[in-house]
């Protein structure tokens, strides 16, 4: 068997025509992150959304949405060519996304970009699947969502039906020139997970960056799945390499953002990494490190909600192991 890809560690996309466009106040307010039976590391730490749960469209910029709700956010671009998804949250909110879709375009999904392989992001995908949609992705998402074929390299995740399982996969890049758009698909080193893809609208001037970017919060470093804080660092900066004040980013989390938001969330990464492999280079264990607190004064500015997903401990322990 292959083993899972670790490819385009220093991955630069092609720089996207830079337009003037005012940004969009965001309408969103965080989902609550959770991977309903796909990953291992949510186990219980909140309950599959019901059918009840609400969608909220915010409008990014003519033909791009974002759709909120629980679970990651959703993009969409609208147009002649049909509808663009960029992930799908939970399966039964698909006839709320579906339906909040069908209010801004008559025209059918056509694809899905899954960013990673976390079921709040390809929870959809087998609704999606067996209505029609092309469903592409990373390779390592289709390994992680199929263990059966690959049992040998993947070993914390659980069997998605096959309608949910990515059709289309690639290695480094693939570009769709859809909705009068050059849509750049990209794989990044290992952030978030080791399958992550950053979506560029190179003439809207707009990205979706997948759970690589908590918008606001301390982010979810799944390191079970191979994803690493130099990884979430690396692909923030070259995200703001290729960006300007005027570029709208959606996030995988959080409220939608812009190239400012990006570069605090880029200088506390790498401010929370400096301090932890400080202390690691000390020979300080993790157990010492959370007792130290080294991020005590983030906290106030990205700590999560009581109760929330990744609470200050956790995420110290994450960048350690990280």
């Amino acid at each position: 068997m292959p083993a899972l890809a670790r490819r385009c560690s220093n991955r630069t996309p092609d720089s996207p025509p830079r337009i003037t466009v005012p940004l969009t106040v965001a309408l969103a307010v965080c989902g609550i992150f959770a991977v309903a039976g796909l990953a291992p590391v949510a186990a219980g730490a909140v309950s599959r959304p019901s059918q009840e749960e609400e969608i909220t469209t915010v409008q990014v910029t003519d033909g791009i949405y974002m759709l909120v709700g629980p679970g990651g956010n959703v993009g969409v671009s609208v147009g002649d060519d049909g509808a663009f998804v960029i992930d799908d949250k939970f399966a039964p909110l698909t006839e709320k996304i579906l339906a909040a879709i069908a209010a801004v375009t008559d025209q059918p999904v056509k694809f899905v970009v899954n960013t990673h392989w976390h079921g709040d992001h390809t929870g959809g995908n087998e609704n999606l699947g067996k209505a029609g949609a092309m469903i592409v992705a990373h390779e390592n998402v289709r390994a992680r969502m199929n263990p059966e074929e690959f049992r040998d390299i993947v070993g914390n995740s659980n069997q998605a039906p096959p309608d949910a399982l990515p059709v289309v996969t690639f290695t480094d890049a693939v570009n769709f020139y859809w909705n009068g758009d050059k849509i750049h698909v990209f794989h990044t080193e290992p952030g978030h997970t080791d399958g992550d893809s950053i979506v560029m609208f190179t003439e809207a001037n707009v990205v979706h960056m997948g759970d690589n970017y908590f918008a606001g919060l301390y982010p979810f470093i799944d390191v079970d799945s191979g994803g690493s804080i130099n990884g979430m660092i690396a692909a923030a900066a070259t995200v703001l390499a290729h960006t300007d004040e005027a570029t709208k980013i959606i996030p995988g989390h959080g409220d939608l953002s812009d190239s400012a938001g990006l570069s605090a969330y880029h200088d506390m990464l790498v401010t929370a990494r400096e301090r932890v492999q400080s202390m690691i280079d000390d020979g300080k264990s993790e157990d010492e490190v959370v007792a130290a607190d080294p991020f005590a004064e983030l906290h106030s500015d990205w700590g999560w909600p009581e109760g929330g997903f990744i609470d200050n401990e956790r995420f110290m322990r994450l960048v350690y192991r990280g």
